[in-house]
């Protein structure tokens, strides 16, 4: 990646993310204008794990949880479908948390929990967890955060491929 001045090119370098919690800090804050999600909480632990982030997808009417990686991790799809069980067998617990946090009045049969989903935000992922999300109905999703040395940020997230099983 370049940047151009005076009709030259000057390379853009990689400035990596060294704590998960600057890429945590950096999306909840932008929750919003990235993914068009309300914030919910920040680590909130329910059943002896802690979500990085809990956050509401109005227009689904779905809870999306969000999970930080600083960099490639080998466990991040056992841990989506462990989340995804966490959230369906403790829903009451999801909706109090967004009434207290968002003093509103949702109600559990207000939620589309089919649409809930997980999402693990990291610089890179590995082919194996690529593949292992590729598939239509899967609730987990990957998206790649990059930044740089000029303030510039990335946000990409991983597209599910349409020759895969469906």
């Amino acid at each position: 990646i370049y940047s151009i001045k005076n009709n030259k090119l000057d390379e853009i370098h990689e400035a990596p993310f060294k704590l998960e919690r600057e890429i945590q800090e950096l999306f909840e804050a932008n929750l919003a204008e990235v993914m068009g999600l309300k914030f919910v909480r920040s680590e909130f632990s329910i059943k002896n794990k802690r979500i990085d982030t809990l956050a509401y997808d109005e227009q689904a009417k779905a809870f999306i949880i969000i999970e930080y990686k600083r960099d490639k991790n080998v466990s991040v799809v056992d841990q989506g479908f462990t989340y995804l069980g966490l959230m369906l067998e403790n829903k009451a617990d999801f909706v109090l948390e967004h009434q207290v946090q968002l003093n509103s009045n949702l109600k559990i049969t207000d939620v589309d929990w089919t649409q809930t989903r997980v999402v693990f935000v990291s610089p890179s992922f590995t082919d194996n967890q690529v593949q292992a999300t590729n598939f239509k109905d899967i609730a987990i999703e990957l998206w790649e955060i990059r930044r740089y040395t000029n303030g510039t940020v990335s946000i990409t997230p991983i597209k599910k491929s349409k020759s895969r099983l469906e």
